[in-house]
C-alpha cells in the first residue's frame, strides 16, 4: 500500500518542549538548579488517543540520572482528538547547572492500540554556562 505525505498515520503524537532556568528558585551555592519546562503534545494521527503514563530520564552533567514514572501529566490524562493539542508546565531540580531530559508518554488510541510517544532529549542549562 502506497502512502503519501498527506496521509496521516493512525497513531502519531508530536511533542514540543520549551525550557527556562528559574534563578529565583535556584541556589547555585547549594548545588540546586531549578528548571521549568513547558510541553506541547499534539495528536497528528488519525485516531483519538489518551495519555496514560509518563516516563522521564533526567540526567545532570555529573551523570546522575533520576527516573520518573507516573500516571498522566500534571494530574491529568488528556484525551486528544486528531489535530488537538495539550500544553502543560512542570519542573526539574538538578545538582548541576546543565542537564538533559528525555522520555516517553504511553498512549492508548480509541481503536485500542497502545503506543509510545517519544520525547526527544532536550537540554536544561543555566544561561551563560554553555556557549
Amino acid at each position: 500500500m502506497k502512502s503519501d505525505a498527506r496521509t496521516a498515520v493512525p497513531h502519531s503524537i508530536r511533542v514540543e518542549v520549551e525550557t527556562a532556568y528559574l534563578p529565583e528558585q535556584s541556589e547555585p551555592d547549594d548545588a540546586r538548579f531549578v528548571f521549568a519546562y513547558t510541553i506541547t503534545i499534539r495528536n497528528d494521527g488519525k485516531q483519538p488517543a489518551k495519555l496514560l503514563t509518563r516516563h522521564w530520564l533526567i540526567t545532570d552533567s555529573n551523570g546522575k540520572t533520576q527516573e520518573v514514572r507516573g500516571d498522566g501529566v500534571v494530574g491529568e490524562q488528556p484525551h486528544l482528538k486528531p489535530g488537538q493539542g495539550f500544553r502543560y508546565s512542570s519542573g526539574a531540580v538538578l545538582e548541576t547547572p546543565v542537564g538533559a531530559m528525555q522520555g516517553s508518554y504511553q498512549m492508548i488510541a480509541d481503536d485500542g492500540a497502545h503506543f509510545e510517544a517519544p520525547i526527544a532529549p532536550f537540554r536544561l542549562a543555566m544561561p551563560g554556562v554553555l556557549n
